[in-house]
């Protein structure tokens, strides 16, 4: 078999081309559609976008300003219990306050309790980094080779479970609703659990397996601010404990601003609140273990209704609106500057 070798350039002979092939498709030579545009389609695509948007904008701030919402704070209110709380001695001591308000119509449908933080900034990237996420899914890993650091490990060696930053400073208020009826107290009934997403419940939190919690957390400690151990958080649910209990689920999906809001409880609607919350008056009985001081902060309680689009946010449908004024400024600006130029135009035809 002879093998096949290619034959030197002859002098004098053109360099191979480099140019595509005289395809139609290589030469861009395919049929195509390309818009023209007219003053008429282009004036017509503004008015009905700033129409379209101006709609939209109306019905998202009306929907938002349709929401009953009372916010309370209890930063001053329960000061007493704050400066006890500076002092981490004093993290094994119980404190209370109430906080006293009239609901002076009744509030219908369903309620969502919220607590706020205000001047708290989770969206530092070191305290964000602070976690375990292999550790959250229930694994048996190495906690001193995360960035926990240095809300890791204790200094005799014992794990901290769950670990890192943003699990130590993790919101515990406990927080119950008591509505005074004539002469008769009456505890709100609220729902701890079926507040967090479906995904962080069911896919980005687990506990380790085991035949129960206490000794699957066997040779771990809590957090250095928290009061219990994590497979303890909820003693009425069981299982509502662990990395999957809901109030810590919440707590861990971190801000992007200083001042936020996480869902706390929903009104459950049986008895005297199976309409919601009649008018009356109601105390808030706070357990109060979160300082704010420090940091100079302030704590909030909401009770919210939800609409259709949400809770009580106008920022979408204030968005909307001015997206919606500057498309039909627009138009009319670009109509001027049309009838001005054909007026032009015309003019010196006529000359």
């Amino acid at each position: 078999m002879k093998s096949k070798t290619s034959s030197p350039p002859q002098e004098g002979a053109a360099p191979p081309s480099r140019c595509p092939d005289n395809s139609a498709f290589k030469q861009q030579r395919l049929p195509a559609w390309k818009p023209q545009l007219t003053i008429a389609s282009v004036l017509s695509s503004f008015f009905l976008t700033g129409a379209f948007c101006l709609t939209v904008g109306v019905c998202l701030v009306l929907s938002a300003n349709s929401v009953r919402e009372i916010q309370i704070d209890y930063s001053d209110k329960c000061s007493d219990c704050s400066k006890l709380r500076e002092n981490s001695s004093n993290w094994n001591k119980e404190c209370h306050c109430s906080v006293n308000f009239t609901l002076k119509e009744d509030i219908l449908g369903d309620i969502f309790m919220y607590y706020g933080l205000q001047n708290f900034y989770q969206n530092h990237r070191r305290y964000m980094m602070s976690r375990s996420d292999a550790q959250l899914l229930g694994r048996n890993v190495n906690i001193q080779r995360s960035y926990c650091a240095p809300f890791s490990t204790y200094r005799n060696g014992t794990p901290m479970a769950p670990c890192g930053a943003i699990a130590n400073s993790m919101f515990n208020d406990t927080i119950d609703l008591f509505y005074n009826c004539n002469s008769s107290v009456i505890e709100v009934p609220l729902l701890k659990t079926g507040n967090s997403w479906w995904t962080d419940k069911n896919v980005k939190f687990r506990n380790p397996e085991s035949y129960n919690l206490s000794s699957a957390f066997a040779g771990t400690a809590r957090p250095p601010y928290w009061q219990k151990p994590v497979y303890l958080l909820d003693k009425k649910d069981e299982r509502n404990n662990g990395y999957v209990n809901d109030d810590f689920i919440i707590w861990m999906r971190v801000s992007a601003f200083a001042t936020f809001r996480n869902l706390y409880r929903r009104v459950k609607r049986i008895q005297h609140f199976a309409e919601g919350l009649p008018a009356g008056n109601y105390t808030f009985r706070i357990s109060y273990n979160f300082p704010v001081t420090r940091f100079k902060g302030r704590k909030h309680v909401i009770l919210s209704t939800v609409v259709w689009s949400g809770g009580s946010n106008p920022f979408l449908g204030i968005a909307y609106l001015v997206s919606g004024t500057a498309a039909t400024l627009t138009g009319f600006v670009i109509t001027g500057i049309h009838l001005k130029l054909r007026k032009k135009k015309t003019y010196f035809q006529k000359q």
